[in-house]
């Protein structure tokens, strides 16, 4: 075997050697999503969700259903977010672009003048560029034609990052779901809230209506001497009491009626609803709840961590490739000349390339290794995040649907409170007319009853809060 054998065949044997190296990729220790949830919803053995129910039918108010549909077109949040989602589904196209072979074309002109003691300057001063005509020291240079490259994706990196890209695609879409869910279930909380001050504020323009009455009848009490000033002023003071309470009501109507308009991207205007049967609403459809393992079907933002999930996953095998050797294509063909007039020359002026390149790193590669660890330590993030996204989810039902118990047993107990403080309102002002009682058991019981009534009113509105709060937990309103 002669020395250039040897030499070769080391040569070999040393390239061997670094290729096999450099496709070392660093340790990691990758973490695995937990998807196990608790069989059922506090011994709840439901198996329909009220997010599988059309939110039109859930809700069952064409006042407040038209107000949705007005806010999921003109939405401004929401619009930008569905722009989100056409950025991400360009970035796919982008990403399947880099595994496709890419041509193009060049035209260029220009002149060159190169060194007298130069390799090339010296072949020129010594070669006619043309029968009986030196090359000029000044040489144009014309040419144009097509030009492709491409890296072929033997390690699937370029392939991954399209999926990857693709994963982050459908994240953005599941994100806009959750969007919609929370517009609708704010636009329902705000439409109930709402619902609920006008009636409010009929309780207190009626208890108005009442308490001038009184007044005027304990004026005429005085006047025949049964009663002094104190009463009658007592009786006035309950009176302005009660009457500055309808200003804050008010108020509240007017920022509720803005909160919705703002919500369906419009200016202030007057919100159409029904004021009447507020506390005849019904809550009987929030029970429906479902088994935990339907989280996984219905909540877009455990489906949005989960796509996440998926891409980051792809992340770390687009990472892991960097180590890898790149394996490119490279060519063109077209013409050049010195003039312009011998371009269609052929096939003298013909110009063709191709190459071939397999390139990988050998030393030094802190770049591609730090790229891989925080591949990997997004990927571990994106799993904490999916389970707590899980577990946030599971206890949001959970409490929702404790609340709604409790609320109703609230709310059964508060009404039997109206009732017997009505009915004490009517014995208290029967014994006073008969002087069998003070009128501060008046005064005492008509503020009780008002209280107790407004009281009433807003357990009412904590109920279809609890309702609209059921449904957005369970994922619903998008669909």
């Amino acid at each position: 075997m002669n020395n250039n054998s040897r030499v070769n065949k080391g040569a070999l044997i040393l390239l061997a050697v670094a290729t096999f190296w450099s496709c070392r990729t660093p340790e990691i220790t990758q973490r695995i999503e937990n998807k196990a949830v608790p069989v059922s919803f506090r011994n709840s053995t439901d198996s329909l969700q009220a997010a599988k129910i059309q939110w039109k039918e859930y809700f069952e108010d064409n006042y407040l259903n038209a107000l949705i549909d007005t806010a999921l077109v003109n939405n401004q949040e929401l619009n930008m977010t569905l722009q989100e989602i056409q950025i991400s589904k360009n970035e796919i196209s982008a990403r399947q672009g880099e595994y496709l072979p890419f041509v193009g074309y060049r035209a260029g002109a220009g002149l060159e003048k190169v060194g007298r003691y130069t390799s090339q300057g010296a072949n020129d001063a010594n070669t006619d560029i043309k029968s009986g005509r030196e090359t000029p020291d000044f040489l144009p240079d014309f040419g144009g034609g097509l030009f492709a490259t491409w890296e072929i994706d033997i390690w699937h990196k370029l392939r991954n990052a399209q999926k990857a890209a693709t994963m982050r695609y459908l994240s953005t879409i599941e994100g806009k779901n959750f969007m919609v869910t929370n517009l609708v279930a704010e636009i329902a909380n705000s439409y109930y809230e709402l619902r609920a001050l006008d009636y409010q504020l009929e309780i207190v323009q009626t208890n108005i209506e009442l308490q001038t009455n009184a007044l005027r009848i304990v004026k005429l009490q005085k006047e025949a001497t049964k009663v002094t000033e104190l009463a009658v002023k007592r009786f006035e003071a309950q009176l302005l009491n009660t009457t500055s309470m309808q200003f804050a009501v008010r108020q509240g109507i007017v920022e509720n009626e803005n909160r919705i308009n703002f919500l369906l991207g419009r200016f202030p205007q007057l919100i159409p609803r029904d004021s009447s049967n507020f506390e005849q609403l019904s809550t009987n459809n929030i029970m429906q709840a479902g088994s935990p393992s339907q989280l996984l079907e219905n909540r877009p933002d455990i489906r949005q961590a989960e796509q996440e999930l998926s891409a980051t996953k792809l992340d770390v095998q687009v990472a892991k490739a960097s180590f890898y050797p790149s394996l490119g294509l490279s060519g063109g063909i077209g013409l050049q000349a010195f003039n312009p007039i011998y371009l269609a020359n052929l096939p003298k002026s013909l110009m063709t390339s191709i190459v071939g390149d397999l390139a990988g790193p050998l030393v030094n590669k802190r770049a591609i290794t730090a790229a891989y660890y925080n591949a990997n330590a997004k990927q571990t993030q994106a799993v904490y995040n999916y389970e707590q996204k899980l577990v946030n989810a599971y206890m949001e039902v959970s409490s929702q649907l404790a609340n709604v118990n409790n609320l109703q047993q609230a709310y059964d107990f508060k009404f039997q409170e109206v009732n017997a403080l009505n009915e004490s309102v009517t014995i208290s002002s029967r014994l006073f007319n008969s002087a069998r009682a003070d009128y501060l058991e008046i005064l005492l019981t008509q503020k009780e009853a008002l209280a107790s009534k407004l009281e009433l009113i807003d357990t009412k509105m904590q109920q279809m809060h609890a309702k609209v709060n059921v449904y957005r937990a369970l994922g619903g309103g998008w669909d």
